[in-house]
């Protein structure tokens, strides 16, 4: 049954008040979902800071955002690539000595469909390192700061979550052996959701108040499959794109900027486009199927990404 908590039209950035005094935290917001997230946030005057992996398409980013909003604009950007841990602990270490206030932190960049195996720098499968490990470092990073502020994580997981083996292969997390491009993403993004659903979990009769928040853009139009993807996935993308099936990038931001900013929702809960199969339509809470927050993996994945990133999370 369709969520009707905002009304027959879903939530949109018509129930956003001012945003003035709040600082927003984004992963990939030079582009796609992200940038117009970043867009909706500044427009009711909250400060954003990006963390993009592009200085070059961070920099067009901020002056078109400038030029929309005016020169007084509060919007920068960090560069950080999700694939590096070296990367994101720089990043983060910039994040906490320059911006003293983070009112959500948006997990919001990925890569999809990479077509044929690649490892990060730290020897990771290129989809895991990049969607889950690198978030994984820096929420743990930047945690205490939001905890300051009683702020929010915002994990954009994906539809996917529900394809491919639907847990983690464990035994070749890595996916060595049988690698393709779509089941893995789909790991990747339903390791983002287990680690979620476990970090609500483990803040329980901890007295730390941050909530945390897993949201997905349904079928938007934004650059994800097209930097990513293989060529035959990018055409199939193209064609798509034109169709009514896809809806755009700005509807895509919806969820996420909701998340960081509604009060009242569910922690253990998938919010997005409640429409004909989830892929657009008015935003609300959707389905979450029970395989995403199964317990016993989501913490043998959280034991695993502490001992692969050699990041401890302490609360």
């Amino acid at each position: 049954m369709a969520d009707t908590t905002f009304g027959p039209k879903g939530w949109t950035p018509d129930h956003l008040s001012s945003l003035a005094g709040k600082t927003y935290v984004i992963t990939g917001g030079n582009a796609g979902a992200g940038f117009q997230a970043s867009r909706i946030l500044l427009s009711k005057g909250a400060k954003v800071v990006m963390l993009n992996r592009s200085a070059e398409k961070s920099i067009i980013a901020v002056n078109a955002l400038k030029e929309e909003f005016g020169p007084q604009t509060d919007v920068s950007y960090v560069r950080m690539d999700l694939s590096d841990l070296a990367s994101v602990r720089a990043a983060a270490d910039d994040v906490l000595k320059t911006v003293p206030q983070i009112d959500a932190l948006i997990c919001n960049a990925a890569i999809a469909q990479v077509p044929t195996q690649k490892l990060t720098v730290d020897g990771f499968e290129s989809q895991l390192g990049t969607n889950h490990y690198g978030h994984f470092v820096l929420c743990g990073m930047l945690f205490d700061r939001i905890e300051a502020s009683k702020g929010r994580i915002v994990v954009v997981a994906s539809l996917g979550y529900n394809m491919g083996i639907k847990t983690i292969q464990f035994d070749d997390i890595n996916w060595d052996k049988n690698y393709s491009a779509n089941p893995v993403y789909s790991q990747s993004k339903l390791a983002q959701m287990m680690f979620a659903y476990e970090l609500q979990d483990r803040l329980k009769g901890t007295g730390k108040d941050v909530q945390v928040y897993v949201c997905h853009p349904g079928a938007s139009a934004t650059s994800l499959i097209s930097t990513s993807g293989g060529l035959m996935t990018r055409i199939t993308w193209w064609l798509m794109s034109k169709t009514p099936m896809v809806q755009t990038a700005q509807k895509g931001a919806f969820p996420e900027v909701m998340c960081a900013t509604e009060d009242g929702l569910e922690p253990r809960a998938l919010y997005g486009p409640t429409g004909m199969m989830q892929t657009g339509g008015p935003v609300g809470k959707g389905t979450l199927n029970p395989h995403a927050y199964d317990k016993t993996t989501m913490k043998k994945l959280w034991r695993v990404s502490e001992e692969a990133t050699g990041f401890h999370w302490t609360f």
